[in-house]
């Protein structure tokens, strides 16, 4: 059997994409018969977009967020109203480290170790060769396998950006990071097309 579909390509990356990606993961996952979407959210402003285009659907959304520090010691960036708002309507929020970097760009950084990893070489591979987007949604993906919110047996919708904002959609099989080669990219919905 031969599936044709057709892939949106963005004139460029960023915010401005995140209404449209929005409607164009909750299509797919409907076409594709898939109930969860994984999306990246920082503050919660992709995750507000992404609310209201799923309500009226069984679309269960697992937001990931960045850890508790990521941008300053003990500080959360995301909406914390927010948060428990989706998770009283059913929403899964995922908080975690990211699994393409953490600990290894900490020693990467330090003047005392230096040098790159194979980590951050697989994470600037996908950054620089494909999207930011495309990093971005399948480290949330595993992060969201580790943490228990989706299952490593069923296809998500998953969804990140460039920075802010939502540029990237992709149909992954998970995996847990322990794992991260049985993870399968199976369809790019959509990308920035200049980067």
């Amino acid at each position: 059997m031969k599936t044709t579909k057709i892939i949106t390509y963005f004139d460029n990356q960023g915010p401005e994409n995140t209404k449209d990606c929005a409607v164009l993961a909750v299509e797919r996952a409907i076409e594709l018969g898939l109930t969860t979407i994984v999306v990246a959210s920082s503050s919660g402003s992709t995750a507000r977009e992404f609310v209201k285009i799923v309500s009226g659907t069984n679309i269960r959304l697992v937001i990931v967020t960045h850890a508790i520090g990521f941008s300053a010691p003990n500080v959360w960036e995301f909406d914390v109203a927010l948060a428990d708002e989706l998770s009283a309507a059913g929403h899964a929020i995922v908080c975690g480290t990211h699994t393409l970097s953490g600990l290894e760009r900490a020693l990467s950084r330090s003047s005392r170790v230096g040098g790159g990893s194979r980590t951050e070489a697989i994470a600037e591979a996908f950054r620089k060769t494909i999207a930011v987007g495309l990093k971005v949604a399948v480290e949330c993906v595993l992060i969201a396998a580790d943490q228990g919110a989706i299952s490593v047996t069923d296809e998500v919708v998953a969804v990140g950006g460039t920075e802010e904002g939502a540029d990237t959609i992709l149909v992954i099989l998970p995996a847990h990071t322990a794992s991260f080669f049985d993870l399968q990219v199976r369809e790019i919905v959509a990308m920035p097309r200049n980067r």
